[in-house]
């Protein structure tokens, strides 16, 4: 899942390092550190926070053959530093051009070149989806932001003091399920297994909360596994159906699935991960995502992820009323990023990551001047402890909008989902 990955506990690290399927803004849950000219990851400082109000069309670089060339160097790059296997970049402006490519393989056995009309696991870009299914329940006037999640689920802990806003906007101090080492052996140990919301929830509420709701950011998957629950009792369907025909449907989005088991419709890269028993690289395709669920467990492809971070950033399938609340965006640990219900903004740019075994998404919007990124690789393994999705964020907005990098800056120490698992 992600937004950034989360740390890990000490259980753990000792057993491995487990994939979190949260997005820790950076530290807490965001990208990556700004790179210098040399290197993707040489400059540990962050760029200078600009202001995300109101970019203009003239900030996006036009997509000409030279700055092509220039994309191509600098996605080249962090490929070869990060040892990424394959990644497919889209990029597009309204009068600027666009950007379209896929760069190596789709599989290392065969050496399959990826493709850019491949379909992905896009992790915790599986929120996105969950709080805009909440928000359109919101509007037809069957849930409140402000209802305790107790109202709904019986036996959270502080359940009648956390709301479902705070769950949205990762501020409940529930302990993230993803955390637990428990979890980390019951995962790695068999893959392939299914996983139930319930069980999920079993693992966080063994723990004690970490804080009172509302007291800080804190990037948590079972703040997502709650909310899914309430938009399955609210909506009167299974979360995935809900969401097929209200959120997909409408949006025109045919390539993008929740999966129910390990399904994973074709065309496919072949994902490869270190989030394992032994910590060696595996293939991890056939896993079964049903551990991220309402939080991670989404699939879909470049085409649909363009119209998707339209329709995220511009509220179309909301009322303006309730998508002026969500992009409402409250600080984090990160200069210049801001956490909001189910979205991030971050320099500017606003949308959303993810991260699982295998397989990392990217997908951002730039108000103004209507441009939208999209990254998708499959490799999850980190670079000195940092998300090769922001890393080609990073990059790539180098080139575009140099003043508007998108800069999330994570830990060197921790598990999955930066803005995604």
């Amino acid at each position: 899942m992600h937004w950034s990955k989360a740390g890990k506990t000490r259980e753990a690290r000792k057993a491995g390092r487990a994939r979190q399927a949260c997005v820790a803004l950076a530290a807490a849950g965001m990208l990556a550190v700004p790179a210098s000219a040399g290197s993707a990851y040489a400059d540990p400082t962050p760029a200078p926070s600009v202001s995300a109000s109101s970019p203009r069309s003239s900030d996006f670089a036009e997509l000409t053959p030279a700055v092509a060339a220039r994309l191509d160097t600098a996605i080249r790059q962090v490929m070869r530093e990060a040892s990424v296997p394959g990644v497919i970049v889209g990029l597009w402006a309204p009068g600027k051009g666009s950007y379209v490519r896929a760069f190596g393989v789709a599989d290392k056995a065969t050496g399959a070149p990826m493709r850019s009309d491949l379909n992905v696991r896009i992790g915790s870009q599986t929120k996105t989806f969950t709080v805009t299914a909440l928000l359109e329940l919101v509007d037809r006037g069957k849930v409140k932001l402000d209802d305790p999640i107790a109202k709904y689920i019986s036996g959270v802990p502080n359940g009648n003091r956390i709301t479902l806003r705070d769950l949205a906007d990762m501020r409940s101090g529930l302990f993230s399920y993803t955390m637990d080492a428990g979890f980390f052996k019951a995962l790695t140990s068999a893959p392939e297994r299914p996983f139930t919301p319930k069980e999920l929830l079993g693992y966080s509420f063994k723990h004690p909360v970490q804080f009172q709701p509302g007291a800080k950011f804190d990037y948590c998957n079972t703040n997502l596994i709650l909310l899914g629950l309430v938009v399955e009792k609210a909506g009167g369907l299974p979360l995935g159906e809900f969401i097929r025909r209200n959120v997909l449907d409408p949006a025109g989005l045919s390539h993008t699935v929740f999966p129910t088991g390990a399904e994973f419709p074709s065309p496919h890269p072949q994902g490869y991960t270190d989030q394992t028993a032994s910590g060696k690289v595996e293939n991890s395709t056939g896993w079964n995502p049903s551990w991220g669920w309402a939080a991670g467990a989404m699939i879909s492809d470049l085409h649909d992820l363009r119209i998707w971070s339209r329709v995220l950033a511009t509220g179309t399938l909301l009322s303006p009323e309730t998508q002026a609340q969500r992009l409402k965006t409250l600080p984090t640990a990160i200069p210049g990023s801001g956490y909001g219900l189910g979205i991030f903004n971050v320099q500017g740019w606003i949308g959303h990551n993810g991260s699982l075994p295998g397989y990392e998404s990217l997908t951002v919007y730039l108000p103004e001047a209507r441009a939208t990124l999209v990254v998708l690789l499959n490799t999850d393994i980190t670079l000195k402890g940092y998300e090769p999705s922001t890393l080609f964020g990073q990059a790539i907005t180098r080139v575009v909008t140099p003043s508007h990098i998108f800069n999330l800056p994570e830990p060197a120490d921790r598990a999955t989902p930066s803005p995604s698992h």
